[in-house]
């Protein structure tokens, strides 16, 4: 009789080889990802092309959006722009400096209102809202209107040399009446002459092209806010007023 012979039962293990390489994989993966923490942009993006090329010949398994500092040819961290520095100083700035600039800001309009002979005209007051520069009506209008007469147009381009500032602040430019009623075709009330007046004030302001536009704002209050009691000439006066209200930079950011 022959002999049978035995054959001897082998497990199939073509498994493992994918299995090791997805775990290789995943180690290398894990490998970069720590690493990428550790290292500025450009490694990272070196690193990401090396073992995309290894793995599968192109882009895709570490599609990088690096956010760590920008390094520049020289593996320097490349310094803020003009733009920046602004936003950072801003930043920096606390609150006693911001009232001290501002202060500083009052003592130049205050040497210009006495160089000019514009007191009581011109007034300034800072508060906690900002530095408020107060202008009555005698000086820029005609009464009931808003077109900001000649001489007054000179004293507006001075002022406006005077609120140039690095950052830029933001400005509102607010107009004010008495509670004298005004009906015209041109402003059929005294909200449409006290928004404009804030609005043609503004518009000479901003021919200083130092100045940011969009760091501008005009509104108009008509007779509701008014300083003074409108029963005597005097109050009634002091009730019609463009004021120019500077704010502080970190009210802005509120």
């Amino acid at each position: 009789m022959r002999r049978t012979k035995k054959h001897e039962e082998h497990v199939d293990e073509s498994w493992l080889i994918p299995y090791a390489d997805i775990l290789t994989l995943l180690l290398a993966l894990f490998i970069v990802l720590f690493a990428a923490s550790e290292v500025d942009s450009k490694k990272f993006e070196a690193i990401a092309k090396s073992f995309n090329s290894a793995m599968q010949g192109g882009t895709g398994v570490l599609q990088y959006d690096s956010t760590v500092e920008p390094i520049d040819e020289a593996g320097q961290i490349p310094k803020l722009g003009e733009a920046d520095k602004p936003a950072e100083n801003q930043k920096e700035m606390t609150p006693e400096q911001d009232q001290k600039e501002l202060a500083e800001l009052q003592e130049s309009i205050e040497g210009y209102i006495k160089e000019k002979g514009l007191s009581p005209r011109l007034q300034t007051e800072l508060t906690k809202q900002g530095l408020l520069v107060t202008i009555t009506e005698g000086v820029l209008y005609h009464s009931g209107d808003a077109e900001v007469v000649g001489e007054a147009r000179q004293i507006a381009s001075e002022i406006s040399n005077l609120l140039v500032s690095d950052p830029p602040r933001q400005i509102v430019i607010e107009g004010h009446t008495d509670n004298t009623p005004i009906s015209t075709v041109k402003y059929p009330s005294n909200w449409e002459l006290s928004s404009a007046r804030a609005i043609n004030f503004m518009k000479i302001l901003l021919e200083n092209e130092k100045l940011d536009p969009m760091k501008f704002s005009a509104t108009g209050y008509g007779e509701y806010q008014p300083v003074d009691t409108n029963d005597t000439a005097a109050g009634r006066a002091k009730n019609r007023r463009v004021e120019i209200l500077i704010l502080p930079y970190q009210q802005e950011n509120e």
